[in-house]
């Protein structure tokens, strides 16, 4: 479970990097915003693993096949985490990488297309994974000795939860903090490109 994670937070850190070379306003500000939304959805997978890790002592995906029969609770965190990292909208990794995906158009429809395999691989893996958890097969382990999660358990996830559908469904207040430095950051740049330009004109 964790390699797969790892697998995800890879992708992630994929679009950031695109988001960052594209160098307009679109791809840096979704690039930031990426970089948070990986802290929080990455951050709160780790933690579900662990969860898991500390009933069955084991972090193999086929230890943990069929577990929401007997976790529901713990399933649903899982889930709505799972559905982040593959940036499903509504949540907030859809929001940096839709920004991230716009700014890379406009700036190479060749280079932003091929960041699109990585997404759509990225909802194979998770969907899978998140199968397998949830309902598993016939042939599941014994999980009938595992308890739900517990509050406090709860209380360290429900804060991240939260995160995932504010900046999913309203991510201006973050996105308003971010417009004077990207502004300020690509003015700089653009201005220094320019600079250079000139001066490769007019020296021989």
């Amino acid at each position: 479970m964790k390699k797969l994670i790892a697998y995800s937070s890879v992708g992630h850190m994929g679009f950031v990097t695109l988001g960052i070379f594209v160098l307009n306003t679109n791809g840096i500000e979704g690039a930031i915003l990426q970089m948070i939304n990986h802290g929080v959805t990455t951050g709160a997978l780790f933690l579900c693993v662990g969860m898991i890790y500390e009933r069955t002592h084991s972090r193999e995906l086929a230890m943990a096949k069929g577990v929401g029969r007997y976790m529901p609770v713990y399933v649903t965190f899982l889930a709505f985490f799972s559905l982040s990292s593959l940036a499903f909208p509504g949540t907030n990794s859809f929001v940096g990488e839709f920004l991230i995906l716009v700014g890379g158009f406009a700036k190479d429809k060749m280079v932003a297309a091929f960041a699109i395999p990585g997404a759509v691989l990225a909802a194979a893996y998770m969907l899978r994974m998140l199968q397998k958890v949830i309902w598993g097969g016939a042939d599941n382990p014994d999980q009938s000795y595992l308890s739900d999660l517990n509050l406090r358990e709860i209380v360290t996830l429900a804060p991240l939860l939260a995160f995932v559908f504010w900046i999913g469904l309203a991510p201006k207040p973050f996105m308003d903090v971010m417009h004077a430095s990207v502004a300020n950051l690509l003015t700089q740049v653009h201005g220094a490109q320019g600079t250079a330009q000139i001066a490769r004109i007019l020296l021989p």
